[in-house]
């Protein structure tokens, strides 16, 4: 439990002063929402997968690097963070394909924070969208975390199903 804490405060530090796309909600509520959705609606506690939840956007999104999480939280939870770390020298373009391409290869772990990562992003998609973003672009997004989570099910049910119900309140909108 200490080192879950540990990486709590780590993630925090590192996002300090970052926002998610609406501007307003701090980005630090994203990787502890995609931990909490592990834990309560994906049933899992290993707390590797827990610490690599709360950090999968850290190396990608600030100057941390992949050197420092293995030094400080190991080479399990360095391996799980760089397979859902997103190539910023890619367009977005790309590394949307690159997501689409790479899913079926991820780890078992990486999947299920995969997921959940996805049903926290539609979650914000449908009721804290970004102010630039219009329907089309927020239903592209949709379609486009819909393909990647078909890549990888059968990795966690409940989580699944979860995302699924996102699915269907989005095609009301």
């Amino acid at each position: 439990m200490k080192k879950v804490i540990d990486a709590i405060l780590f993630a925090a530090e590192s996002h300090a002063g970052q926002f998610r796309k609406d501007g307003i909600t701090p980005y630090i509520n994203h990787p502890l929402e995609v931990m909490h959705l592990l834990i309560h609606t994906g049933e899992i506690n290993d707390p590797e997968i827990l610490i690599a939840a709360v950090l999968h956007d850290v190396v990608e999104d600030t100057n941390i690097t992949i050197q420092e999480i293995t030094d400080r939280f190991g080479e399990k939870v360095a391996k799980i963070v760089l397979e859902l770390t997103d190539d910023k020298s890619l367009t977005k373009e790309e590394r949307k394909m690159q997501q689409l391409i790479s899913a079926i290869q991820l780890s078992e772990s990486a999947k299920h924070i995969r997921i959940s990562d996805k049903i926290c992003n539609v979650y914000d998609i449908l009721y804290a969208p970004p102010g630039d973003w219009g329907l089309e672009r927020r239903k592209d997004y949709i379609v486009w975390a819909n393909a990647v989570v078909g890549k990888i099910r059968g990795s966690n049910e409940k989580l699944e199903i979860r995302f699924d119900e996102l699915i269907i309140e989005g095609n009301n909108f």
